[in-house]
């Protein structure tokens, strides 16, 4: 017998058409660990919802928050950093990793579930981050990020506090890694992408030695709604989105949902 370590992300349960990718989402045995990688939906008490059904399901259940986790609007009582906070304390709740928490051992492998948002900083090296949100805001290609994050939290020297968190606690771990994160750690995945302008909200330069630093088997991510494998210096970068359904009818993967990421006799 086998168990295996699933991974999903950008499930937009919100989307009523997602429900039955949502609902497929089960293990092949009990014994099963499942990664969600952000994105599951914008509204708190929804995403607690998913994530006690998947938690149901799955023997361990490990939780990265993606951009729509943090979507938040003035009249919301929990914005910015308070909302991760709260949604953290939620997914303790039903028994879901965070990572805020100790980083679990699946068959010899510590499974690190990140959380680094992005600064801008994937973005052309001759502009300043205002004139590439400028040109960005010209060619009217912005993401929601801007009105439903960005005002309610200095995102930049928040990602720069989770990446001075998390590479400390990253450089305890010995031996074998696979990386979770909602955004991708690496520029190559994101130069695939149409609008270059979105790049802006995809990540930070700064995640880029990570794999080769700590020892990563695979990188584990979503947020494109792209999925797919990139090999990036020797190691898989892998997108495990589920997306919206204009994106997985129109340009179906062939990539397995869930995604086996890694499988151990027992």
């Amino acid at each position: 017998m086998t168990t295996t370590l699933w991974a999903v992300s950008d499930l937009h349960a919100a989307v009523k058409r997602n429900g039955p990718h949502i609902d497929s989402i089960r293990p092949a045995d009990p014994s099963d660990w499942l990664i969600v990688a952000g994105d599951v939906a914008e509204r708190q008490e929804l995403i607690t919802q998913v994530m006690g059904e998947l938690a149901e399901r799955f023997d361990t259940v490990i939780w990265v928050p993606g951009n729509h986790e943090l979507f938040c609007r003035s009249a919301d009582r929990h914005r910015g950093r308070e909302k991760y906070t709260m949604l953290v304390q939620s997914m303790r709740s039903l028994g879901v990793i965070t990572p805020e928490d100790r980083y679990p051992v699946f068959g010899g492998v510590t499974v690190c579930p990140l959380f680094t948002l992005y600064d801008y900083s994937f973005r052309a090296h001759d502009l300043s981050v205002e004139d590439a949100l400028a040109a960005a805001h010209e060619k009217n290609v912005v993401m929601t990020d801007e009105i439903a994050i960005a005002p309610f939290v200095d995102i930049r020297a928040w990602c720069w506090d989770r990446l001075a968190y998390t590479t400390k606690r990253l450089s305890r771990i010995s031996g074998p890694t696979i990386l979770i994160n909602h955004w991708p750690l690496v520029q190559e995945p994101v130069q695939q992408m149409r609008w270059s302008e979105i790049a802006l909200w995809c990540g930070t330069r700064h995640t880029r030695t990570w794999p080769q630093r700590y020892g990563a088997q695979q990188v584990i991510y979503g947020h494109l709604h792209m999925p797919g494998v990139t090999v990036v210096d020797g190691v898989e970068h892998i997108e495990v989105s589920l997306g919206y359904p204009r994106e997985w009818e129109r340009h179906p993967s062939g990539q397995p949902f869930p995604y086996p990421v890694m499988e151990v006799q027992l």
